[in-house]
């Protein structure tokens, strides 16, 4: 950013060339040797990836994926709850998954570690936005190149979404647990709202737009719950498994 909060025009011009490049490089003809080698040492990443999420991951425990946005700050509500949501999760016998970056992401981080209980960390290279915050444990830091592997450690590994407010990436981690719930892929784990200001928009389309036109189900309004403390959040997640009368303690 420049003076003033403007932004800076060199930035804003390297991203313009390597907008650019990356359109001229998807339209470019490429040889059949350059494709091939490409494309195969992708599929080696990849695999990389979920073979190290998966060995990481798999004596973690029951846990609860915390999204939000990266951009809020410490002094931020909802900053401040989601550490308060992290603490008490923690508390009931869950660990506490996220992103691993700043903002909400740090915030699940700190309550998880303020508890002492175990705070994984999901971080993504990402050219602005991401690093790792302080709050992880080192043994559950994770870095990841591809964010459909990412979310898929996500998914696999949690009991439960938190999610609290935040942009596109919050939106698409949303959407991909409701989906994966809906289509009976995964349990139907709790999804939990944070703030009912923030989404009352996006839940009004739901409602007036994808269940009228036939989009949705009415009961796919039930697989979500909008709360607006940190008390309902926590008491919405042990009130589904005390009714299955599931101990989550590690």
């Amino acid at each position: 950013m420049g003076i003033e909060g403007t932004r800076d025009e060199s930035l804003e011009n390297t991203e313009l060339d390597i907008n650019e490049t990356k359109l001229h490089n998807s339209l470019r003809e490429k040889t059949w040797d350059e494709t091939i080698t490409k494309d195969s040492w992708m599929v080696f990443k990849v695999m990389a990836e979920f073979v190290d999420g998966y060995e990481r991951m798999a004596k973690i425990g029951p846990c609860v994926s915390i999204f939000g946005s990266a951009r809020l700050k410490p002094e931020s509500k909802y900053y401040q709850m989601a550490v308060e949501i992290a603490e008490k999760i923690t508390k009931i016998g869950f660990g506490v998954i996220t992103g691993g970056g700043p903002g909400i992401m740090e915030a699940g981080n700190k309550g998880a570690f303020n508890a002492k209980g175990k705070s994984i960390g999901l971080n993504i290279d990402l050219p602005f936005e991401q690093h790792f915050n302080p709050y992880i444990n080192k043994l559950y830091s994770l870095n990841f190149d591809y964010f459909f592997v990412r979310k898929v450690m996500f998914v696999k590994y949690s009991q439960g979404f938190i999610v609290m407010p935040g942009g596109f990436g919050t939106l698409d981690e949303l959407t991909e647990a409701l989906t994966l719930i809906q289509t009976n892929k995964i349990g139907k784990f709790p999804i939990v709202l944070v703030g009912s200001e923030f989404w009352s928009g996006l839940l009004g389309w739901f409602k007036e737009t994808l269940l009228k036109e036939g989009m949705i189900s009415e009961g796919d309004l039930d697989l979500y719950r909008v709360v607006d403390s940190a008390d309902e959040a926590v008491a919405h997640i042990k009130a589904f498994y005390d009714k299955y009368s599931v101990n989550v303690n590690f």
